[in-house]
């Protein structure tokens, strides 16, 4: 019997899939695209409903410090996106009044 540990679906099976509304296909998408870096793929599928999408964009806003990219992800409706926004706005100026 195969072992499905090593198993790889393409990314056309995935597609097809999360199409019919499997949520872990849909992120396994955003993973693959993650790794590829791209970017407009992450934003498609994070129009799709895609959480996992939100979460992989809102790391890379954060680490960029791209506080814009953070606002459009937290109006796509990634509330994380949000909070690292208020975070990272509330962050060092904190105290200096």
């Amino acid at each position: 019997m195969r072992s499905m540990t090593n198993f790889n679906a393409d990314e056309e099976t995935l597609r097809a899939l999360a199409d019919e509304g499997n949520e872990k296909a849909l992120d396994r998408l955003a993973d693959l695209a993650d790794e590829r870096g791209d970017l407009d793929e992450l934003s498609d599928l994070l129009d799709e409903g895609c959480l996992r999408a939100g979460q992989l964009l809102t790391r890379r806003a954060v680490a960029m410090g791209d506080l814009r990219e953070l606002q459009r992800l937290s109006d796509a409706g990634y509330d994380e996106a949000g909070n690292e926004l208020d975070r990272l706005l509330d962050g060092p100026t904190k105290g200096k009044e």
